[in-house]
């Protein structure tokens, strides 16, 4: 394919919207093989198979109290002029078990959590009793009738063997950890993560630790997009940056098509000279599922497939490349994770003040949300530019604001995608 060729294609780019571009991405994502890990290093992996309960929960009856595990039949009748006496005849610390049966008229003393006896229908909570001494006996009173079940958890209140736990694709948290390990899953079948090459293109590219040159700037997009990475799911490997040379970007792509799960760049995707990506996804080996998407910032977000392997070429500006990220390629990893959702959560929410910017494409603002007076507010960051970098740390949301010729006054409803702040 010649250059002049590849230039005139370059600009000319069919237009998808962002809804679009998603799911054009999600045929080619592919569930990855799954591996066992321990249930320590579990979390913010996703479950690759349901997991059901082995057995009911409780497993046996518990007491819900510190007090006196009785029969509820001995204490009828019982009133503030009349108390009931029962013999304390056992004692039962949690993880203990009964070491005699409860005749009519005797009790055992139980601790919060302990097996209750067989015989024992209820627990009293201690601070509703008063203990006596009498002649070796120890004894306590009750001046009010105790009904059964009272203070005691049956077998199966919260789940009964062979229950659903877990569904396939929910990532594991603390509470998922839980329950994992309360029904002794020590461990559990995940998907692997994806291996996720990132790299960034430009000539004008520092490494991080050099100083710094007139004209040239620090290579943070790849940092950057390491963290979104591993937020995502995805292991991150950073590779060096690539100069503005169409065959170098080709072979150190190529390559990294072959070695890894998903390659993503970010930098060379606009219609300049020498914005290489642009060029190198009209080569012939590449199967373009996009190059311009109608949204602000990132328009010239591209993805393409090579074999089974996904490649998002990002802009390099910092806030284009983060939005960009999060819309499109953060899904397709969480995709491949078997995750049951894999897209961001929305939500409806007020808009806090003015925003005056008219738009032909949907713009994604960087926003912090408030609740206030029972409602959720969003506020679009003062700086929101696709090159600024600095307001992606205060962000909570994205604002989605569909295009307008007016633009928004603050009261207006809109829709705001949550960011993740990490797992």
């Amino acid at each position: 394919m010649n250059k002049d060729f590849m230039q005139h294609a370059k600009f000319k780019r069919n237009i998808v919207q962002p809804d679009q571009a998603q799911q054009l991405i999600m045929p080619y994502v592919k569930l990855l093989e799954t591996e066992h890990v321990a249930l320590t290093e579990a979390r913010g992996r996703f479950l690759a198979e349901p997991v059901l309960a082995p057995h009911p929960y409780p497993h046996f009856r518990r007491s819900g109290m510190d007090g006196y595990a009785l029969r509820s039949e001995d204490t009828k009748g019982a009133a503030t002029d009349k108390p009931v006496t029962l013999e304390v005849i056992d004692e039962i610390p949690a993880g203990s078990l009964p070491g005699v049966p409860l005749r009519p008229g005797t009790a055992a003393r139980i601790m919060t959590g302990a097996k209750v006896p067989d015989e024992a229908d209820a627990v009293v909570m201690l601070e509703m009793t008063e203990k006596l001494e009498q002649e070796g006996q120890t004894l306590f009173t009750l001046k009010r009738e105790i009904e059964a079940g009272t203070n005691l958890t049956p077998i199966g209140r919260e789940l009964q063997a062979q229950d659903l736990l877990l569904e396939a694709g929910r990532m594991i948290s603390a509470g998922e950890t839980s329950v994992l390990a309360t029904f002794g899953y020590h461990q559990v079948l995940v998907r692997r993560r994806p291996r996720v090459a990132i790299c960034s293109t430009g000539s004008e590219l520092l490494r991080v630790e050099e100083p710094l040159q007139d004209g040239r700037i620090r290579n943070s997009n790849t940092y950057t997009l390491a963290c979104q990475v591993q937020d995502a799911g995805g292991e991150p490997y950073i590779l060096d940056s690539i100069a503005d040379d169409l065959e170098l970007a080709k072979q150190r792509v190529m390559k990294a098509l072959e070695e890894y799960d998903i390659v993503i760049t970010s930098g060379g995707v606009s219609v300049g000279d020498y914005d290489i990506m642009a060029d190198l996804v009209q080569e012939g080996s590449v199967t373009m599922l996009f190059n311009k998407v109608a949204m602000r910032p990132g328009s010239v977000t591209t993805a393409a497939v090579y074999g089974d392997k996904l490649l998002f070429a990002l802009s390099g500006n910092p806030g284009a490349c983060f939005v960009g990220f999060e819309l499109f390629a953060r899904p397709a990893i969480r995709g491949m994770l078997g995750a049951s959702d894999p897209y961001l959560p929305r939500l409806e929410a007020v808009l806090g003040e003015d925003y005056t910017k008219i738009n032909n494409f949907t713009r994604f603002v960087r926003g912090s949300l408030e609740y206030k007076e029972g409602r959720v507010y969003v506020h679009p960051a003062k700086l929101d530019e696709s090159g600024v970098m600095i307001t992606i740390k205060d962000s909570d949301v994205l604002i989605v604001v569909p295009p307008t010729s007016t633009g928004f006054t603050a009261g207006q409803q809109v829709t705001a995608i949550l960011l993740p702040k990490g797992i």
